[in-house]
C-alpha cells in the first residue's frame, strides 16, 4: 500500500478515536468521519509497514447508522468525531468501548463484568456549559473565532456550536464585534504579539447567569468599557473578567484574574447543591448528565448516614457535596489550591458541616491520615483524571479495606487497569454502567462499584 493510493474499504470497526476501521486487501486502514457499515472509496493519506491512514473520497454505500451531521462544520473541526453516526448507535460505540476495555486491560471475562445500560441524553446537543473559543485572523486578514481543526491550532471558524450554548454566539459577535471598532488585536502565536487569546464563556443551566473571561495577552484590556456596554445588556450576564497569560504556551489560562463587572464568578446547581464557578474552576460541562452521574455514584456509594467516606480528586467537592447529604463524614482531597478554597466556600454555601477538605496529592495525603492519623473509610470514591490513579493510592485503598469503593472514570483503558488491581483478591466488579457525558465525542464517563470480598 502506498500514499495517494485509491482503494475501496467497507468500515468494520471503530478506534476508541472514532476512526472508522476497515481493509483493503487485508491492509488495515484507519479513516476519519468513517461510521460502521460504510463502504467507501479511500484515498490513502500515510502508509504504514502494518496499518495505514485514509480520507474518505466518497461514500459507495452509507452504512445504516450514517446521518447529516448537524454542524456544518463537524469535518474539519476537531471537536466532534461521531456527529455523523446516529446517536444510539453512538451510545452502543461507548458500551462497547467499556466493555472491550475491561476484557482486553481489565482481563475480566464477559460473566465478571456487571454491566448496566449507558445512559444517554434526551437532547444531545447544546449541553456544554462551557465554552473556551481561540482567537486569531484568517487568511484574509479577518478576525475569526471557533475551534481548532484536528491535531493542528488553525482554527475553524464557528460562532454557533451546536455543543454549546445558544447564547454563546451572541456573545462572541459582540466580543469580536468591540475587537474590530477598537482595533483590538487577537493573539498571533508565531509571534506572541496581540492582546486576546481565547474568549471563555460559563453558562448556569439552573440559574441562568453567564460569565464571559477573555484571556489577554496584556496587563489590562484596551477600551474595555465598550466591551463591557456590549455585554452587559445580555440577559443573565451575571460575570465579566480578564484572564492575564503573558506566557509563550499552549496552555490556555493564566493565574491571574480581574474581575470588570459583576460577580467574580457565577452560581449553578447540580441537584439540590449549589456550586460557586470562578473562571478557573473545574466543573462538569455537562450539567444535565452530571446530575445523572452523581446520583448513579450517590447509590452506589450505598450510605446510610453512618459512613466516612473519602472522596479523591474532588474538584471544587461537587461529589463530596452529593456524598454529604447522605454521609456521616466526607474528607475530600485535591491537588489545586484554588479547587479546594472553592470546595470549602461550596460547603458553607449548602450548609454542610459533616465535609473536610484537604489540600495535596489524594496518593500523597491518604496514606498520611490513615497511617499517621488513623482515619479510616467505610467507603472511597475515586473522579481521577484521565492517567487514572496513582499505585501508591490504590495500595493504600487495599490497605484500609473500605466496604466499597465507587469509581468515577473519564477514560475506560485507565479505568480497567486500576480495576485490574483492586479486583486481584480484594474485590470484585459489583456494578458498571457508562454516562454519555459527551454526545458527539469519543468521551465517555462510567462509573463502578466495587464491593470488599467477605473472607
Amino acid at each position: 500500500m502506498q500514499k495517494n493510493d485509491v482503494v475501496r474499504v467497507a468500515i468494520e470497526d471503530m478506534s476508541h478515536k472514532g476512526e472508522g476501521i476497515g481493509k483493503a486487501d487485508g491492509y488495515p486502514l484507519f479513516i476519519k468521519d468513517a461510521v460502521i457499515g460504510d463502504e467507501l472509496e479511500v484515498i490513502v493519506t500515510k502508509a504504514g509497514k502494518s496499518y495505514g491512514y485514509g480520507r474518505i473520497a466518497k461514500v459507495w454505500k452509507p452504512s445504516p447508522y450514517r446521518v447529516e451531521p448537524r454542524c456544518s462544520c463537524a469535518g474539519p473541526c476537531g471537536g466532534c468525531q461521531l456527529q455523523a453516526m446516529a446517536y444510539p448507535r453512538q451510545l452502543q460505540f461507548k458500551e462497547d468501548l467499556v466493555r472491550n476495555n475491561l476484557k482486553r486491560i481489565g482481563g475480566f471475562s464477559e460473566g465478571e463484568i456487571p454491566m448496566e445500560p449507558i445512559i444517554g441524553m434526551d437532547d444531545p446537543f447544546h449541553y456544554r456549559n462551557k465554552a473556551q473559543f481561540p482567537v486569531g485572523r484568517d487568511k484574509e486578514g479577518r478576525i475569526v473565532t471557533g475551534f481548532y481543526a484536528g491535531r493542528t491550532h488553525r482554527i475553524v471558524n464557528n460562532r454557533n456550536c451546536c455543543l454549546g450554548v445558544k447564547v454563546n454566539e451572541e456573545i462572541l459577535n459582540r466580543v469580536i464585534s468591540y475587537m474590530e471598532e477598537n482595533h483590538v488585536e487577537p493573539y498571533d502565536e508565531t509571534s506572541g504579539k496581540g492582546v486576546v487569546r481565547h474568549i471563555l464563556i460559563r453558562y448556569g443551566f439552573a440559574t441562568g447567569e453567564i460569565m464571559v473571561c477573555l484571556v489577554i495577552n496584556a496587563s489590562r484590556l484596551p477600551a474595555q468599557e465598550r466591551l463591557l456596554e456590549k455585554l452587559i445588556s445580555i440577559e443573565g450576564m451575571t460575570s465579566i473578567s480578564v484572564n492575564i497569560n503573558r506566557k509563550n504556551t499552549n496552555v490556555i489560562m493564566g493565574e491571574r484574574v480581574k474581575t470588570l463587572w459583576g460577580q467574580p464568578g457565577i452560581t449553578d446547581y447540580i441537584g439540590n447543591v449549589q456550586y460557586q464557578i470562578s473562571p478557573l474552576s473545574f466543573y462538569q460541562v455537562n450539567p444535565v448528565q452530571t446530575k445523572k452521574l452523581y446520583k448513579l455514584a450517590l447509590s452506589y456509594a450505598d450510605l446510610t448516614g453512618e459512613e466516612t467516606v473519602w472522596d479523591l480528586y474532588c474538584g471544587i467537592g461537587t461529589i463530596s457535596l452529593f456524598l454529604a447529604q447522605r454521609a456521616r463524614r466526607v474528607y475530600g482531597v485535591e491537588v489545586i489550591p484554588a479547587a479546594v478554597e472553592d470546595a470549602r466556600e461550596n460547603a458553607r454555601l449548602n450548609g454542610f458541616s459533616n465535609v473536610e477538605f484537604f489540600t495535596g496529592k489524594a496518593e500523597e495525603i491518604l496514606p498520611q491520615k490513615y497511617e499517621e492519623e488513623g482515619i479510616y473509610a467505610d467507603v472511597i470514591v475515586v473522579d481521577p483524571p484521565r492517567k487514572g490513579c496513582d499505585q501508591a493510592l490504590l495500595d493504600t485503598i487495599l490497605k484500609m479495606r473500605p466496604k466499597r469503593v465507587v469509581y468515577v472514570s473519564c477514560d475506560p483503558a485507565t479505568l480497567a487497569r486500576d480495576l485490574k488491581y483492586l479486583c486481584r483478591e480484594q474485590y470484585r466488579l459489583e456494578k458498571v454502567r457508562p454516562v454519555d457525558q459527551f454526545p458527539m465525542t469519543v468521551h465517555t464517563e462510567c462509573c463502578v462499584k466495587l464491593e470488599r470480598i467477605q473472607k
